[in-house]
């Protein structure tokens, strides 16, 4: 009974953990309007307050998992709350764009450590039968933070200066840290002392090359953006980055990405898939600022606009579950693209029709949901070995990145090519919709259901 009692405390402090560095991505977009009115900010710098903290949560998530094993999960857990404190103190402080942006990498970094280590923390302490209870638990604290963050910043937003939302995180990083170094396990794990340096190296040029190449491209100089100083050298990085790290992620005995898995062709397009996916998970953070162009709302208003959204969310997460295991993934990816794109256009008409924004909204939330919820990672998990199931969900989470920084940076460059901001999210809404579109077409070459449970059942018997 008292260990049961520990281990019910140990999730409750994993829990606070990670929700408080979920809640840093879903905060952000309400949070945009009121950043600009103390802080002058582009479009473009506006899609990094994003798409940095994004990159640097990639860049350090497998990082942290190895440093956990070699050196024991308390340390790296402490370390690892302590530069998101940092980070959020840096965010708070900032008077000026650069000091904002460093303070959210610094963020992004410091989060990437907390849901792998916490992870980690329930294989060791927890029994086998109830370790994805657990798991599972933490899983959920992400779209949970997707619902309340917005509300939790348009209340704030309401009473308090924007900076009281990051703020905030130094108490509970502080509360956090002091009950990890009582109650975290700090032995280290003896095997598997192998770390992939030259891929994480590899993987870190080629994201922060890529991000920043696609987010100085001018969008008035046309195709000979692409050819200036400020993006062709980061474009060709990423190029040869990419090529490098093939070369060694195919010899490395512990790659971050295993290329073998890109033999089969359900993982190459649930790859274009996730990438879909991220790009339309980006708008939803430029939507609140949309809404206060549109509809003169306050920032706080816009906040509590999306609330139909968020609700959609939780409503369709658990439905889409289900919904995969009696009709299959392929029927969920295509319904949840279409329903995306039919919501992104209602958004495109919405500009002066609060009822076909709050409707493109609901219709985004139940597609998001039904591609991010389940669908995919189901298809990962049944084309891959047992052994190689964290790697595929890993290779999942790249990819979904990867869409995310993609949209920000697009949607960046679309609202300055045009005359008026709304103009700008228009045209961004219709083209994400049009690709959906065409991602949907691929995705009816994904398996049936039949032969999704044939492969499942290869698998496991691998």
């Amino acid at each position: 009974m008292k260990e049961k009692h520990q281990n019910g405390k140990l999730l409750i402090l994993l829990f606070t953990g990670v929700l408080m560095g979920a809640l840093d991505i879903s905060i952000v977009g309400p949070a945009i309007p009121s950043i600009e009115q103390t802080i002058r900010i582009d479009h473009r710098s506006m899609s990094w307050i994003y798409s940095i903290y994004i990159l640097f949560n990639l860049i350090g998530v497998s990082i942290f998992a190895k440093l956990s094993d070699l050196k024991g999960r308390r340390i790296i857990y402490i370390i690892a709350v302590a530069i998101f404190g940092i980070g959020s103190a840096v965010v708070a402080f900032s008077s000026g764009i650069n000091t904002l942006l460093l303070g959210r990498a610094i963020q992004g970094f410091g989060s990437s450590g907390i849901f792998p280590v916490a992870s980690a923390v329930v294989g060791d302490v927890f029994p086998p039968e109830k370790r994805g209870k657990a798991i599972g638990l933490l899983g959920a604290v992400f779209g949970m933070a997707f619902l309340v963050g917005p509300i939790i910043a348009g209340i704030m937003l309401k009473f308090f200066h924007w900076n009281s939302l990051f703020l905030i995180n130094l108490p509970i990083a502080i509360v956090i840290i002091f009950f990890a170094w009582k109650m975290l396990p700090s032995h280290r794990t003896a095997e598997n002392t192998h770390f992939d340096w030259p891929g994480m190296v590899l993987i870190a040029v080629l994201l922060a090359s890529f991000a920043y190449g696609i987010n100085n491209i001018d969008p008035n100089d046309g195709l000979n953006a692409l050819l200036k100083a400020n993006t062709l050298p980061f474009f060709i990085t990423t190029i040869v980055s990419l090529v490098f790290f093939i070369v060694f992620e195919l010899k490395s005995p512990s790659p971050v990405v295993k290329i073998q898995l890109f033999d089969v062709k359900q993982i190459r397009i649930v790859g274009i898939v996730a990438i879909a996916a991220g790009l339309i998970q980006s708008v939803t953070v430029f939507v609140p600022e949309m809404a206060v162009d549109a509809y003169r709302v306050t920032p706080s208003k816009a906040s509590f606009m999306l609330i139909p959204f968020v609700l959609a969310i939780a409503v369709g997460s658990p439905l889409s579950g289900r919904l995969v295991d009696k009709l299959g993934s392929k029927f969920i990816v295509i319904i949840g693209l279409l329903l995306s794109a039919a919501g992104l256009v209602l958004l495109y008409f919405s500009g002066s029709s609060p009822v076909m924004f709050y409707t493109g909204s609901v219709l985004i939330g139940f597609g998001t949901s039904g591609l991010q919820g389940s669908s995919m990672r189901y298809i990962m998990l049944n084309e891959v070995r047992p052994a190689d199931r964290a790697l595929g969900q890993g290779i999942l989470t790249l990819f979904l990145s990867i869409g995310q920084m993609s949209g920000a940076a697009l949607i960046g460059i679309l609202i300055a090519s045009q005359a008026s901001k709304l103009s700008g999210y228009q045209l961004a809404f219709l083209s994400i919709a049009f690709i959906s579109l065409m991602i949907m077409v691929l995705s009816l070459r994904l398996k049936s259901r039949n032969a999704e449970l044939a492969s499942a059942s290869v698998a496991q018997d691998a």
